[in-house]
């Protein structure tokens, strides 16, 4: 037992050890610079100063893809002018050493500043942009790490050209264009909208949301702020609580342009200028503002194990990428629904047009959706012409198997419980409890327990297979029947898509199964004649009226031979379901059928 004197000059020396053990941690510097001076060539000048680290040398990363975007993008392809030198302005040795690698040799040198320019002319939201009217960006494709330093906090200085004035972004702002961040994962998640752009606020869960708008658009502010308040507080009381104490929408209004990327307290949103004024383009507009932000749940905190810590040098798979982006699907216009934003007849031919879509491709008998999202880096976002024929799409069918587990937990609860006491279970379990990941066995097992079954059979049939559900036994539930409007037609299914190209009708797609699958057309076959006449633009009267079973003789230049093929005609079996409501629904299908849609 140590004395007092003893104990006291133990306790002040371990102090002492502490300290000077904490004492490089604690000396460890990250500022990051960003400046655009010259707007209009596309180029942003980043700065990266690590002071305190004191290595021999120092590997410089630029991530090759962004959360969110499944594709290696390579983003170090846009790099240039890399240097580095000390805090005194010596140059230091440095040589790229990969792809997206380069190593400076430090030399134990107290600070290192390194220097470089990103090309930036690529207008989407999972890339960054320049030119003079603003500038945009995407931290994955913008900010290097240095390797070793992704949990250092740091800071972020932006340089907005001379002429502009507002920055939008998810980070903190400690004034002055200054910004701070707890690691790299945040600066990488957080993107910024530089210039003059308009800026409109609301609140909603007790929260500040600020909207960045840039370019122009036939929105009407008070509508736009009054809906998307609306949409955003349905998603608030879905999941019972907000996560964040700060939310930034960047909005691109633009010529042509559509989707979205959500990000740890932010979403960039693009879309048409001239959307808001339909009622289908303001709806779809307001889906896509509920997708974005109930990823704020969904991805960014309830995620597939594989989904974080990121690599961010390499593709990262997950066979769940139909939970976090098809679950979501399901939820962002149901929430735009529930918000009362969108009316329940449109959301209901919604939900029918997407059953269509995933029934009417002919990859959902060849690809699972299990198999969509683990080849989303090879397949999703680098489709061609036979896309169509080999794959499916883990939004929209993760979207239909949504809707069907949904009525699944309803019809077996007797409308008691629902997939949103499934997502706040999850959300609540491996986000807020465990503070990690889940796998495809546990969230089977989460759906089980509010199902009240086995779900084996479900997830072989329709998540690792491509069996054909039975519709109208989950949707029943709710007091409703699918109704197949082709059934009963006999359309022939000729399966070409054509395109006009300098006055010759050239072949782009050929659908699986089709009679120009079946007679031997190809992709790229430039249409002459077909049974003798010569093909126009519209090749509709040349084909209309045909028996299925007939043999039609078309003419076609392929590499610059003429060739005629015989075109056999086989039926259509393409469905278009529609929702159709039962006349004397029960009283426990009225009750699915209310909760589910907010009616009542």
């Amino acid at each position: 037992m140590l004395q007092p004197r003893q104990s006291i000059q133990f306790l002040f020396l371990s102090i002492c050890f502490f300290l000077l053990s904490t004492l490089p941690a604690l000396a460890i510097d990250l500022r990051y610079t960003l400046s655009m001076p010259e707007p209009h060539t596309h180029y942003f000048e980043v700065e990266v100063e690590l002071s305190g680290a004191r290595h021999n040398y120092i590997d410089y990363k630029m991530p090759v893809w962004a959360p969110g975007s499944y594709l290696v993008r390579e983003f170090a392809k846009n790099v240039e002018g890399f240097s580095a030198t000390d805090k005194s302005g010596k140059a230091l040795r440095h040589e790229k050493v990969s792809k997206n690698t380069w190593r400076v040799y430090s030399n134990k040198a107290d600070a290192v500043r390194v220097r470089y320019k990103v090309y930036a002319y690529e207008m989407s939201v999972r890339t960054s942009f320049l030119d003079a009217s603003h500038g945009y960006v995407n931290g994955t494709s913008m900010f290097m790490y240095p390797e070793g330093y992704q949990k250092q906090q740091g800071t972020l200085v932006v340089q907005p050209y001379k002429d502009w004035k507002t920055v939008s972004t998810g980070l903190k702002s400690t004034g002055n264009y200054t910004y701070t961040f707890p690691d790299y994962d945040v600066l990488a998640d957080s993107p910024l909208e530089i210039g003059n752009h308009e800026v409109l606020r609301f609140e909603a869960g007790g929260v500040p949301h600020e909207v960045a708008m840039y370019g122009e658009g036939n929105y009407e502010p008070a509508r736009l702020l009054a809906d998307m308040k609306k949409v955003v507080e349905e998603c608030i009381s879905l999941m019972g609580e907000l996560p964040v104490d700060r939310y930034v929408f960047i909005v691109h209004n633009l010529h042509k342009g559509g989707g979205g990327l959500e990000h740890l307290n932010s979403t960039t949103l693009q879309t048409s200028r001239w959307n808001y004024g339909t009622e289908q383009g303001y709806t779809g507009f307001m889906a896509l503002v509920a997708h974005e932000y109930f990823h704020l749940w969904n991805v960014k905190r309830l995620r597939p194990a594989p989904l974080g810590p990121f690599d961010y040098d390499k593709e990262n798979y997950t066979r769940l990428l139909w939970v976090s982006e098809g679950i979501t699907s399901y939820y962002d216009d149901l929430l735009t629904q529930r918000a009362g934003v969108m009316p329940t007849k449109r959301y209901l031919d919604i939900v029918a047009g997407s059953i269509n879509s995933v029934e009417n491709t002919p990859g959902n008998q060849v690809q699972t959706v299990a198999e969509s999202s683990f080849d989303a880096w090879i397949k999703y976002y680098r489709r061609n012409e036979n896309s169509n024929n080999a794959e499916v799409s883990y939004y929209t069918k993760g979207g239909v198997l949504g809707q069907l587990l949904n009525m699944e937990i309803m019809k077996n609860t007797k409308g008691d419980k629902s997939l949103d006491d499934v997502m706040r279970y999850m959300y609540d379990r491996y986000y807020k409890k465990l503070n990690r990941g889940f796998t495809e066995q546990e969230f089977k097992e989460a759906l089980e327990r509010f199902a009240g079954r086995k779900l084996d059979d479900f997830f072989q049939s329709y998540v690792h297979g491509t069996k054909t559900p039975d519709y109208n036994a989950y949707f029943g539930a709710a007091g409703l029947r699918l109704v197949n409007r082709n059934e009963g037609t006999l359309n022939l299914n000729w399966g070409a898509g054509t395109a006009l190209e300098n006055g010759r009708t050239i072949v782009k797609t050929v659908a699986r199964g089709s009679s120009t699958y079946e007679g031997g057309l190809n992709v790229n076959d430039e249409l002459i004649a077909i049974d003798g006449y010569r093909v126009e633009s519209d090749i509709t009267p040349l084909i209309s009226g045909r028996t299925i079973g007939d043999k039609v003789p078309v003419t076609v230049v392929r590499d610059g031979k003429l060739l005629e093929l015989q075109i056999p005609i086989v039926a259509d079996k393409s469905v278009r379901y529609q929702f159709e409501r039962v006349e004397n629904p029960t009283a426990v299908q009225q009750k699915i059928y209310n909760k589910w849609l907010k009616q009542g």
